[in-house]
């Protein structure tokens, strides 16, 4: 959580590991399934839906769906996924969603992963705080499950 912006999550981690090989990490839909924890059915492919499941213990009844927004070439990758997957409950209008963006940087020691997450300005209010402390607090784990998954 951006303590200036309540609409995004922004989170920097430091990856012992090449670009390319964060990239193919980040894009590959088998390697990503395996440090996110999610069984996708298909690639990524900008402009198309990925749909799968979580099989994080304790998540394995949620549905993944994501549409890939962009694919720049081992510098960034974007996905976008509808809020009504943590709030099925609020009716949200047709083009609503949460844009996830990974930008990645070569660094001295290996690469700069930047993971941004924005769109929560659009959950109700009372469920705002809740959902975006949730999110940050899963952002945490993700960087540290993709740190091991390319330094490993």
């Amino acid at each position: 959580m951006s303590a200036n912006d309540p609409d995004r999550i922004v989170k920097i981690v430091e990856l012992n590991a090449e670009v390319p090989r964060v990239w193919r990490a980040l894009t590959d839909h088998r390697e990503f399934g395996q440090w996110f924890r999610v069984s996708l059915d298909g690639p990524f492919e900008v402009g198309k839906l990925t749909t799968g499941r979580i099989t994080s213990p304790g998540h394995e009844h949620v549905r993944w769906e994501s549409v890939t927004e962009q694919m720049v070439e081992e510098r960034l990758f974007v996905f976008s996924w509808p809020p009504s997957a943590v709030d099925p409950d609020t009716r949200y209008d047709d083009g609503a969603k949460v844009v996830v963006e990974f930008r990645l940087e070569p660094v001295s020691d290996g690469t700069r992963l930047t993971i941004t997450e924005s769109g929560f300005l659009q959950f109700p209010e009372a469920k705002r705080l809740e959902i975006l402390r949730s999110n940050a607090e899963g952002w945490d784990l993700q960087a540290g499950y993709v740190a091991a998954h390319v330094e490993g």
